[in-house]
């Protein structure tokens, strides 16, 4: 049993108790305090007899400091930080709250997985349980999402693929319903289909790829081409022969050292992948999580609908003249 000691010449007997003391003091256990000192975190002296004695103001104030921070839930790390003033109060509390966030981000992201099983027959539910179980986390969600557009557009720097990275992919929702978390799975399904990213690229790229001699001036030229017809869109214009699908079969037409003819939109229209339901149903997805901004998808479809309205017409206008 620890017990006060003769007190030195450094110390007064009125502000020196031993552990009991300062325990019984405290309200804490001994047990506890020993911890903390083990811990580092107090700071004994040692009498003659080798029993820790603690100053009573230092040491209390010590201890109500270690409790309250405890009782914000902030763990041993941190604490020990904040005492050897290694981290201050105001930052170990932002720190926590960040990963308080992110925790309840994940606890969020589970229950609406979990209503999400629930809300389907049993006839449905391994399909869904199949969706979700590869979403079980939103980061790594949207991480796929991403990595599979970054692949798409390796070819063009690196500034310009974070803003069609932006623009292509929506951040999963904080707290998702369960259909929320149902749309966002299928997203991330959808892009991990085998053939997914070559139609996607054969959408952005369209015909005879291996002509065009400067990938990365394409997408520019084409992304300022997508900006416009955003523009449109959000005014409810409808797809139109113009200036703006003009700008765009010349961006397609020079990148391949060629001019915009009849012929040359003709067989921009070969192959495309721009009826591919499944681009269809990742936009539309997207758009869910995107609120009024318009996506990459609907100006591009927009742009497509115009070249084929345009070769129409124009065979259209052919066949009335023959």
């Amino acid at each position: 049993m620890e017990v006060q000691q003769t007190v030195t010449d450094n110390t007064k007997a009125s502000t020196s108790v031993s552990i009991g003391e300062l325990a019984r003091s405290t309200g804490l256990a001994v047990r506890t305090i020993r911890f903390y000192c083990d811990e580092g975190l107090l700071e004994p002296r040692r009498s003659g007899g080798g029993h820790r004695i603690f100053d009573v103001d230092s040491a209390t104030e010590r201890l109500l400091l270690i409790r309250r921070l405890r009782s914000l839930g902030l763990g041993l790390d941190s604490i020990t930080d904040i005492v050897c003033e290694q981290q201050t109060i105001a930052e170990a509390v932002a720190a926590e709250s960040a990963r308080l966030d992110i925790e309840f981000k994940s606890l969020a992201w589970r229950r609406a997985s979990l209503r999400a099983l629930e809300a389907v027959t049993p006839g449905q539910r391994t399909h869904r349980l199949a969706l979700l179980a590869a979403t079980q986390d939103a980061t790594a969600a949207h991480g796929l999402l991403e990595q599979f557009w970054r692949r798409i557009l390796t070819q063009i720097p690196r500034r310009d693929v974070d803003g069609w990275v932006y623009w292509n992919v929506p951040e999963p929702p904080g707290d998702p319903s369960a259909d929320e978390i149902v749309a966002y799975a299928e997203l991330v399904a959808l892009v991990a289909e085998p053939d997914m990213k070559r139609s996607v690229q054969q959408q952005l790229l369209r015909h005879n790829p291996e002509l065009i001699g400067d990938r990365s001036r394409l997408y520019t030229e084409v992304g300022d081409v997508l900006e416009d017809v955003v523009a449109h869109i959000s005014k409810g214009v409808l797809p139109r022969d113009g200036s703006e699908l003009d700008r765009f079969v010349r961006a397609h037409a020079s990148a391949r050292g060629q001019c915009d003819s009849l012929r040359f939109r003709e067989q921009m229209l070969i192959g495309a992948t721009d009826t591919d339901q499944r681009i269809h149903r990742y936009w539309a997805l997207t758009a869910r999580f995107l609120g009024t901004r318009v996506t990459v998808g609907q100006a591009h479809h927009w742009l497509y609908d115009a070249l084929a309205s345009s070769t129409d017409c124009t065979d259209a206008g052919r066949r009335s003249l023959s």
